[in-house]
């Protein structure tokens, strides 16, 4: 059966080697001035240079994301800025705007182009129409369901598609939303997104007084969110409670089956801005889920079970299947913890004992249960000997800025493990 490209998300470095570590075959990153993520992403022209190289070192691919929505100023330099990038040679780049793309095609005819999610690709004669254009790889929008998907596949077969399968979803059409620029001008379309839509939101009554002031009294139509009170903001419309706009993530692990049959030919993850422990798990889950696939294995349910186990805002297929409205938004909650906590990253080798040097991340004591997890496979351990970096008994390591000694099970390499307690 036809094996697709498992596409790992990298907002660092770090997180582009967890990807590759734990299954991926590709990672996709973009410089803050030209891609949708401008917090958490370290990538700079020096970085890109080292990620693209050590990328090709394993044989495996890197992307480089160029999706804003350019306003006339960020054209200024593009070409100069986008030909230091060229010059490093990623696989592809990520592109959305047509003007853009254009240039890119002018300029630089020989890179190849992806057709970035935020083009909003929902239909064959769109796929077509970029196929023309000189597009090699289209990313469908997050907006279609499994047979939408198969009917593009057939009539552009010869076109290489990419969907989403895990990750955020936003309440707005793919991506291009004006919330968050509007309450506190930081543009999602130019890669500045707040998350406005995750907030805790309280509707207050009110009416207008003769100067034309809102005061909460009778009619619905003030809006505040919980870190700021006092900042009302008028509101249109009836809401159905907190967390008006919040989405559940997208969780496609049980659909994979149906998306290798299909022929897609890269499944991609989102989250350039998430842990380097959220690049590993989901790198690990999804690529047994797909090496399962291609031979042919039912699909593993306790892969559910380790991506539940995660913190998230609550599951959904998106529109991968049709849900009632209901079961996509989450009105109670902006996230939800997971039954597995990330409590500490590795810092070097096992001694002659299995003790090893943890940097904690989350506080755990002796009598927890706890996995270790690995390229090469997770192992559950009851801790029952832990010891400060001085070698002495302690029973808990309090969290963040502490180092412990921890006693490992087993013998095994410890360069891209990392330690995880299962919370009840």
């Amino acid at each position: 059966m036809f094996k697709p490209e498992l596409l790992s998300p990298a907002g660092s470095l770090k997180a582009m080697c967890m990807a590759f570590a734990y299954g991926a075959d590709a990672v996709y990153a973009g410089q803050p001035r030209y891609s949708l993520r401008v917090r958490n992403n370290e990538f700079n022209l020096t970085t890109l240079k080292i990620g693209i190289n050590e990328a090709h070192k394993l044989g495996k691919k890197f992307y480089v994301v160029i999706n804003i929505t350019p306003h006339n100023s960020k054209l200024t330099h593009f070409i100069d800025d986008i030909n230091s990038v060229v010059s490093l040679q990623p696989d592809a780049f990520i592109v959305s705007d047509p003007g853009l793309i254009l240039l890119m095609k002018h300029h630089f005819p020989q890179v190849a182009l992806h057709l970035s999610v935020q083009a909003n690709t929902t239909n064959w004669a769109s796929v077509k129409f970029w196929q023309v254009q000189g597009i090699e790889r289209v990313i469908l929008s997050r907006e279609l369901s499994i047979e939408e998907i198969a009917e593009i596949r057939r009539h552009v077969p010869s076109m290489p598609i990419e969907v989403f399968v895990h990750g955020a979803l936003c309440m707005a059409y793919s991506g291009r939303c004006l919330l968050s620029g509007y309450i506190n001008r930081r543009d999602p379309n130019q890669g500045a997104c707040t998350n406005a839509c995750r907030w805790s939101y309280q509707v207050y009554d009110s009416v207008t007084d003769d100067v034309g002031q809102y005061h909460p009294r009778e009619t619905p139509v003030l809006l505040s969110e919980q870190a700021k009170p006092d900042d009302l903001m008028t509101l249109d419309e009836d809401m159905h409670g907190s967390y008006i706009l919040n989405s559940k993530d997208l969780r496609a692990v049980e659909h994979i089956a149906s998306l290798t049959k299909i022929g897609v030919h890269s499944l991609k993850i989102e989250g350039r801005t998430k842990s380097p422990y959220y690049v590993a798990r989901t790198a690990q889950v999804y690529r047994r889920a797909i090496d399962d696939a291609v031979v042919g294995k039912a699909f593993d349910s306790n892969l559910l079970t380790e991506l539940n186990g995660m913190a998230s805002r609550g599951f959904t297929d998106g529109f991968l299947r049709r849900h009632v409205p209901q079961s996509t938004q989450n009105y109670s909650e902006n996230h939800r913890f997971g039954q597995q906590l990330l409590v500490g990253e590795f810092i070097g080798e096992q001694d002659a004992r299995n003790y090893a040097v943890l940097d904690v991340k989350n506080c755990f004591s002796t009598g927890d249960m706890l996995i270790l997890m690995t390229p090469n496979g997770n192992h559950n351990f009851k801790l029952n000997t832990l010891k400060d970096i001085h070698h002495r008994d302690i029973d808990r390591a309090p969290g963040s800025g502490y180092q412990v000694k921890v006693k490992l099970p087993l013998k095994t390499n410890l360069r891209f493990a990392m330690l995880l307690k299962k919370v009840e």
